[in-house]
């Protein structure tokens, strides 16, 4: 697929004809710098986007030829979100920020089952401003993890943390994948986090660079950062 963003000569190719398939259960890390291509395909992945040329298919529904309504439901039932800045309501807990999610849900789990799963039960209820900034992305990964998706798509996820709470984020994704079986996939650019994946795929420029299968996943723990 491809993906242009204006027209004429001061038109941006940000996706130069990407072919590529994610499969359930895997932890896959999209590396690449800035302007590469990643976060536009994130969100072609996710829904929040369409391609310019090409198609884009989630097991057998093509979403390329779905309405907006229909990439709402998808969003909604199927796919969960982190992103970089981690989007909480100021004035409401950490478990009221995941129920924003679980009330609209299909078959979601308890909010504090999901803050269980990032290790978060008991700041329930503390606000966000009584959270560290790890901690806040632990909320947020544990309101996208609420509705049970089948992929969790994360952009950036510790590009605003030091390199501690950024492992503990990254423990919280890594436990999600291995415990719900959820396809975790994580933009960066920050190739230690590469270590952690089944799969690393490289972009540049818009293609894909390359595809590495990792033979031993690294711990977030063991990561040298």
């Amino acid at each position: 697929m491809t993906k242009v963003y204006g027209r004429g000569p001061s038109a941006v190719h940000a996706l130069r004809g990407v072919d590529l398939d994610l499969y359930p259960g895997e932890f896959v890390v999209m590396l690449g710098p800035s302007g590469s291509g990643k976060s536009t395909l994130l969100n072609i992945l996710g829904g929040l986007d369409v391609p310019t040329s090409g198609s884009v298919h989630y097991r057998d529904h093509n979403l390329t030829d779905n309405s907006d309504t229909a990439l709402t439901r998808y969003r909604r039932e199927h796919v969960g979100f982190v992103f970089q800045f981690y989007n909480l309501i100021p004035s409401l807990t950490a478990r009221e920020n995941v129920e924003l999610v679980t009330d609209i849900a299909r078959d979601p789990m308890p909010a504090l089952d999901a803050l269980d799963l990032v290790r978060l039960r008991p700041r329930a209820d503390h606000f966000p401003s009584q959270l560290s900034g790890g901690e806040q992305q632990r909320v947020a990964i544990a309101r996208a993890i609420a509705k049970r998706p089948e992929v969790l798509l994360c952009d950036e996820p510790t590009g605003a943390l030091d390199a501690e709470t950024g492992i503990a984020v990254l423990e919280a994704i890594a436990r999600i994948n291995e415990e719900l079986a959820t396809t975790a996939c994580i933009i960066t650019h920050n190739a230690v986090i590469a270590q952690m994946a089944d799969r690393v795929i490289r972009l540049s420029n818009g293609q894909i660079a390359g595809v590495e299968r990792n033979t031993h996943r690294v711990a977030a723990s063991e990561l040298a950062w």
